[in-house]
C-alpha cells in the first residue's frame, strides 16, 4: 500500500486513491461532534451563497461554518465543537462550510473514495482504510486556512499512516505540545467568543469516536457526509 501525505487545496486536487482530507482545528472535529449530537445529515459546501441556497431548500437545517475563523453573518453556528455541544441538533440537517476543510473535500475530485479526518476519529479512519486494502492512500493535511502548514493536521496524517501500517508510535507528547504551537490561539482572551479554549480540548480527544465520515458527492455538486461505524 502506497501512502502519500500532501497539503492544502493543491494537495486535495492532486489526491488519488482512497483519500482522507484532514482538518483537526476545527471543521472535521465539528462534523464528528455534530453526528454525536444527533444530526441526521451533514451537507458540505465550499460557498456561503450555496449554503444559504441549501437552507432555502431544507428549511429546518442549521447553518454552521466560518470565514477567518469567525461565524458567518446569518449562520446559526460557527466552526466550534463547543457550540455543537451547547445546541440541540437532534434530527436536524447541518449545512457546513469552512475556509479549509470543506473546500478540500470538494477539490478532491480524483479520489476513488473520500473521507474526513481529525484526531477525534483517527483510529477509526485507519481501521476502515485497512479493511479496504487500497493500493493508494492520500492523506491531505489542509493546514491553517488551506495555505499554511498546521502541526495538528500533519500530526493527524502521521497518526493515521502509522496505524494503517501497523505501527505503534506514541504521539501523546506531540498532541500535548499543540497547546504551545498551533493550539495557542484558543487561549487568547480576545478569541474566546469564536475560538473558546474548550475547542482545543475537544479537538484533541484522540479516538473519541469509533466512526468514519465518508464523503458522497451529490447531484447538486455539494457533498453529504455519511456516518459509518467501524
Amino acid at each position: 500500500m502506497k501512502i502519500k501525505i500532501l497539503e492544502f487545496t493543491e494537495g486535495a486536487r492532486k489526491a488519488e486513491g482512497v483519500t482522507v482530507v484532514i482538518d483537526v482545528f476545527r471543521a472535521f472535529s465539528v462534523s464528528c461532534y455534530a453526528y454525536e449530537a444527533g444530526v441526521k445529515e451533514i451537507i458540505v459546501t465550499d460557498s456561503v451563497d450555496e449554503a444559504f441556497k441549501l437552507k432555502e431548500k431544507y428549511k429546518e437545517a442549521v447553518l454552521a461554518g466560518e470565514r477567518n475563523e469567525k461565524k458567518i453573518k446569518g449562520f446559526d453556528l460557527g466552526n466550534s465543537p463547543t457550540e455543537i455541544l451547547l445546541n440541540d441538533l437532534k434530527g436536524k440537517i447541518l449545512i457546513q462550510t469552512t475556509t479549509a476543510g470543506t473546500k478540500g473535500l470538494l477539490y478532491a475530485s480524483s479520489a476513488t473514495e473520500l473521507f474526513t479526518g481529525s484526531l477525534v476519529n483517527a483510529g477509526a479512519v485507519a481501521r476502515y482504510i485497512k479493511k479496504l486494502k487500497p493500493e493508494t492512500v492520500t492523506l491531505v493535511a489542509m493546514g491553517y486556512r488551506g495555505m499554511t502548514s498546521a502541526e495538528e493536521d500533519i500530526l493527524c496524517a502521521e497518526i493515521i499512516s502509522d496505524r494503517i501500517t501497523g505501527g505503534n508510535k506514541d504521539f501523546s507528547e506531540r498532541i500535548r505540545n499543540l497547546y504551545e504551537t498551533s493550539g495557542k490561539r484558543f487561549f487568547i482572551p480576545e478569541n474566546a467568543d469564536f475560538s473558546p479554549p474548550t475547542d482545543f480540548f475537544l479537538c484533541t480527544m484522540t479516538d473519541r469516536f469509533n466512526f468514519v465520515l465518508k464523503a458522497i458527492r451529490r447531484l447538486d455538486g455539494n457533498i453529504t457526509l455519511v456516518k459509518i461505524e467501524t
